[in-house]
C-alpha cells in the first residue's frame, strides 16, 4: 500500500485516512473544501476530535454551544495563526461556512476526558525552527502540553528552496524520553498551487522505504520510520500535521547519518 493519498480534485472531500484505511491504530484526518452556507457533520463516538480553520471562516454548532465566524485567514500560506475547536467524544457537531473555506478535522482515540472548547489563535505558540535553507515556520495548534487525550496537531510553512522536517527524524519507538511512537498524517498545500514537493519515508531496516512526488491537497501516511520534506524553489510549502500514539507527548530521534547536521548548527 502506498503512504501517499492523492487529493481528490472535485467535491468536498479533498482526502480522507481513517485507522481502517491507513491500517494503523490512533490517526484519523479528513480536509474538506466548503463553499459559503455547507456544511459538514462531525461524530466521533470513541475518538477526540481537532477541527482546524485553515482557511475561510465557518461556524461550528455542537448540541451545548455555537461558535460563529470562526477564522479570519483566505489562506494558509498567511503569516497568522489559525483557529481550531476542540470536542470530546460522542459530540454531535456541525460545521457551516460563512465564506470559501478549508477544514481540517483530526481524530484519535479518547475516553472524555475534556470538555469542549475554542482554541483561539492568541492561544497557539508560533515558532521559527532551523537555520538557513533548513528554515520553517510553526505553529503549534494543539501540543503536548495543551489539554487533549491523544492528539497532538501543527503546522508547519516551509519556503520553497528549504527543507523541512530536517533533519530526518523518527518517533516510531515506545523509549520515552528518547523516543515516543506516534502516527502521523501530513496534509500538504503548495503556492503557487501547480507546485509539488517531496517527502521520503524510511526506516534503518528500509522495509519502508517510500519517496514520494507530493502535490498541492494530497496527504502522506508516516506509520513508522524517518519522513523528510524538501520543497523546490519557486514553490513555498504548507503542511499540517496530525499525530497521535500510545502516549502523548512528542520525543524523536534524528537519523544518526544524519545528526552531524544538528551538530554543526548548534556551534
Amino acid at each position: 500500500m502506498s503512504l501517499l493519498v492523492k487529493a481528490q480534485r472535485e467535491g468536498q472531500t479533498i482526502a480522507r485516512v481513517t485507522p481502517d484505511t491507513a491500517g494503523w491504530k490512533y490517526v484519523g484526518f479528513a480536509a474538506y473544501r466548503m463553499e459559503p452556507n455547507e456544511v459538514v457533520h462531525v461524530l466521533e463516538a470513541s475518538r477526540e476530535v481537532c477541527i482546524v480553520v485553515m482557511a475561510g471562516a465557518v461556524d461550528v454548532e455542537t448540541d451545548a454551544q455555537t461558535w460563529t465566524g470562526l477564522g479570519s485567514r483566505d489562506s494558509v500560506f498567511e503569516d497568522s495563526a489559525p483557529v481550531a475547536v476542540y470536542l470530546p467524544p460522542n459530540t454531535r457537531a456541525t460545521i457551516r461556512a460563512n465564506r470559501h473555506a478549508e477544514v481540517g478535522v483530526a481524530s484519535a482515540p479518547a475516553k472524555g476526558d475534556y470538555p469542549a472548547r475554542l482554541i483561539e489563535p492568541s492561544q497557539m505558540k508560533r515558532s521559527v525552527r532551523g537555520k538557513g535553507a533548513n528554515t520553517r515556520y510553526v505553529c503549534d495548534i494543539l501540543p503536548q502540553t495543551e489539554p487533549a487525550e491523544s492528539l497532538l496537531v501543527v503546522e508547519v510553512r516551509t519556503p520553497g528552496g528549504h527543507s523541512s522536517s530536517y533533519p530526518p527524524h523518527k518517533h516510531d519507538t515506545d523509549n520515552i524520553p528518547t523516543e515516543s511512537s506516534l502516527e502521523e498524517t501530513y496534509y500538504h498545500r503548495l503556492n503557487p498551487s501547480q507546485g509539488f514537493a517531496f517527502q521520503r519515508v524510511y526506516t534503518d531496516e528500509r522495509d519502508i522505504d517510500e519517496s514520494l512526488a507530493v502535490e498541492d491537497h494530497d496527504v502522506v501516511m508516516v506509520p513508522r520510520g524517518y519522513h523528510p520534506v524538501v520543497v523546490p524553489y519557486g514553490y513555498d510549502s504548507y503542511y499540517l500535521n496530525v499525530m497521535a500514539g500510545p502516549t502523548r507527548t512528542w520525543h524523536f530521534k534524528n537519523d544518526p547519518k544524519h545528526e552531524w547536521i544538528v551538530e554543526r548548527d548548534s556551534k
